[in-house]
């Protein structure tokens, strides 16, 4: 029997499954470090910048003042804050901590909510 003719259901994908808290934490949270690995290369000309002169030092101001490079700058703050609440909660999974369903989804409600206070502590002070 071909695979054209079978009944057998195909493998779930994306297009199957309803999205989940936990599968989209746990994508958000590869995004974040890759978002991580950005927010250091803006964090690395910033040192470049400032070891190679005030013009560079200035070009670098320019930019990240501009209305992109705060649009750089909130996002690195909103990807470290999530990336470092949503790493402690992994760590209370490590720890045999938060399997039940509905604990894994009050804890991921409760990673977002100090994401956003986190994000804006440090923006508003």
């Amino acid at each position: 029997m071909s695979a054209k003719t079978s009944k057998r259901p195909l493998s779930p994908h994306l297009q199957v499954y309803k999205p989940q808290m936990t599968s989209v934490m746990s994508i958000l949270h590869r995004l974040t470090g890759a978002g991580n690995t950005i927010g250091l290369l803006l964090f690395s000309w910033w040192l470049i910048a400032a070891a190679s002169g005030i013009d560079s030092y200035t070009d670098f101001m320019a930019f990240m003042t501009s209305g992109f490079g705060l649009f750089l700058l909130f996002g690195w703050t909103v990807s470290i804050c999530y990336h470092l609440c949503n790493g402690i909660r992994h760590l209370f999974w490590d720890c045999g901590y938060l399997f039940k369903i509905e604990n894994a989804y009050k804890a991921g409600y409760v990673v977002l909510a100090v994401t956003a206070i986190l994000t804006l502590l440090i923006w508003t002070f």
